[in-house]
């Protein structure tokens, strides 16, 4: 079988054409960076517009690198959310239209089930079930993935995505957009332990995250720097900030995989592309006889592959979209 794959729930044009559940003939992202950089920030309005622009190429440039023809898939799999609902309708709807035109069956996926199963497109991947973390720009959750379709949520941010707070601490430093990888490699060069920022572990046992009060911590700290007349130690800050974000992440997601009785925990998201916490899972997993899996840094970010594989499974269970169905802006998962 052959998989047409589309993702668009936020500022990436993606598409991807799968073989089967187990491989990648072409994954293409077309990124919106220059669009939104100048806005320090993610201009919804411009992403739909954007979508729009790059849809028909990047899908064409996925077919011609796999060396296949629409005649040739046999599904096509789109985000249906969450995610920007403009962005969200752009590649949703053009994926119906392409079923409809072309008598393919089409599914709609789920985006966190996409981060959730990204691993399975790896050589090194994890048997059901698993402990799951998926930290991004929008979400951050673990979850216990019992299957490619059972998902049970065991924790969720209460206020700010992981991504979120490294975007907002990258503006408030001027570091630029995106926040997320900027801020880490500003980190290399300052001490994690210079400044002794917050962890907000919430009530005990507790597997839920809070990253709002380490951001203001953030802010609080920067601006007694201007106060003072204090030179701002920009990579003190971002190695500090990242350490306790990453802290948290893993410590939590370790006590959900021990509460579960899990010996395995997956990480996905954009944010779990970032080498400090990928160091730190590894370290924490093999102190506690766990075994982590980390996909690809490609794999991790927004793309159409990992949309494809979680669309598989969900036709493979008979699920399917009809022309009329819409798109949402969040996940029934969390």
């Amino acid at each position: 079988m052959h998989i047409l794959a589309i993702e668009s729930s936020c500022d990436d044009t993606a598409a991807a054409v799968l073989q089967d559940n187990r491989i990648i003939l072409s994954n293409v992202i077309s990124s919106q960076f220059d669009v939104h950089a100048k806005y320090g920030g993610i201009v919804p309005e411009l992403a739909s517009r954007s979508h729009i622009e790059a849809i028909w190429p990047v899908v064409n440039e996925a077919l011609d690198t796999a060396g296949v023809t629409l005649p040739d898939i046999q599904l096509i799999a789109a985000t249906q959310g969450p995610g920007l609902v403009g962005s969200l309708l752009v590649g949703f709807t053009f994926a119906k239209a392409l079923s409809l035109v072309n008598n393919i069956p089409c599914t709609g996926v789920d985006h966190m089930a996409g981060h959730l199963l990204a691993i399975g497109l790896e050589k090194n991947k994890p048997e059901f079930p698993y402990t799951a973390l998926v930290v991004s720009g929008g979400n951050t959750s673990i979850f216990t993935v019992n299957s490619p379709i059972d998902f049970i949520l065991q924790g969720r941010t209460r206020d700010d995505a992981a991504g979120e707070a490294f975007d907002k601490v990258a503006k408030l430093l001027g570091l630029g957009y995106p926040g997320g990888p900027v801020v880490s490699k500003t980190a290399e060069k300052g001490d994690p332990q210079a400044i002794a920022f917050p962890r907000a572990w919430l009530d005990k046992g507790s597997l839920d995250f809070s990253f709002s009060g380490l951001k203001t911590s953030v802010v609080n700290y920067a601006n007694r720097c201007r106060q003072n007349n204090e030179t701002i130690p920009v990579a003190d800050i971002c190695a500090s900030f990242q350490q306790a974000v990453v802290e948290v992440l893993v410590e939590k997601t370790i006590l959900a995989a021990q509460n579960s009785g899990h010996s395995q925990i997956v990480a996905g998201g954009g944010v779990a592309a970032n080498n400090a916490l990928r160091k730190r899972i590894k370290e924490r997993c093999r102190e506690e006889k766990i075994k982590s899996f980390l996909p690809s840094p490609v794999l991790c970010t927004d793309n159409a592959a990992m949309i494809g594989l979680a669309g598989y499974y969900q036709f493979a269970a008979g699920n399917t979209v009809s022309p009329d169905a819409d798109a949402f802006s969040r996940s029934p998962l969390n």
